[in-house]
Order: structure tokens, then C-alpha cells, then sequence
């Protein structure tokens, strides 16, 4: 699977840690986040990832910042994200299931390494359950990016 990472110079730590983790794991990684911990935009790195899995060059993203928000915020301004910040792996697990998340954003100021690594592989490994009701909901969600 490729994965597309990014983050701001607040969660460029744990970015590279969580990078190396999928890595290690097998996960095809693309990092689209700060190379440094010199201040940085979130805007700029919400964008690439929103960017790169709208367009297919990945299909799943994970982006950190200090809280996770801003840069959620941002990358739910691309077409076709549904990006979701969370703190722990039950929601994590939930987004995909339930939302068809397809960017999972944490804040390394929030959130334990350890967790955060559980929860991106739980996000990671977990299908969108399908189902009628989530698809219509989710197909209501894409209807909002184009206002008639």
C-alpha cells in the first residue's frame, strides 16, 4: 500500500518515526512532510498529502502537527479527503469503518508515540465496511465539495 506522510516542523519527530515505522512494515512510503524543525505551515503540508491521495498518488495519509486540527483542516479543503484527527485507535478505527476516512492526523504534542503508532496501523488496516448507509452518507459528504 502507499502512504503519503507529512507534517509541519511541530510533528516532524514524530513523522519520521512513524515514516520508518511503515517502512520497516512494508508500506510503499511517500513523505511530503518538513525536513527539518525549523517552523514550518501546516497548511502547506496538509495540502501536499490532500493532494496526493485525492490524486491516487497514495491511498491512504497520515498527517501530525502539534495538535493534529490545523493540519486536518487543511487537508480537508482538497476535493475527496474525508481527513479525521484522533487521539487514540478506537476512532481510528472507526473513521475508516463507518466515514471512509482516508487521512488519519494526530498532534505529537497529544499524542505518545506508541499510541500513535497503533493508531496508524490500526487506520491502516482497517476497510471501509461498506453498507448502504455509511456509502450514502459518505456520497452526501462528497456532494458538499460541489454546492449546486
Amino acid at each position: 500500500m502507499k502512504v503519503a506522510v507529512g507534517s509541519d516542523h511541530a510533528g516532524f519527530h514524530l513523522k519520521n518515526r512513524l515514516r520508518d515505522m511503515l517502512r520497516n512494515e512494508g508500506y510503499d512510503v511517500r513523505d511530503h512532510g518538513a525536513t527539518g524543525a525549523e517552523s514550518s505551515d501546516y497548511p502547506d503540508f496538509g495540502a501536499k498529502v490532500g493532494h496526493a491521495v485525492a490524486n491516487g498518488e497514495a491511498e491512504l495519509g497520515v498527517l501530525i502537527c502539534g495538535t493534529g486540527a490545523g493540519i486536518c483542516i487543511s487537508a480537508n479543503k482538497i476535493p475527496g479527503i474525508r481527513a479525521v484527527a484522533v487521539s487514540e485507535p478506537v476512532t481510528a478505527r472507526l473513521t475508516r469503518t463507518h466515514n471512509d476516512a482516508n487521512i488519519i492526523c494526530m498532534g505529537e504534542r497529544i499524542v505518545g508515540p506508541e499510541v500513535a503508532a497503533e493508531i496508524v496501523r490500526v487506520f491502516l488496516s482497517t476497510p471501509f465496511s461498506g453498507g448502504e448507509r455509511h456509502a450514502r452518507r459518505i456520497e452526501k459528504i462528497s456532494e458538499l465539495e460541489h454546492p449546486a
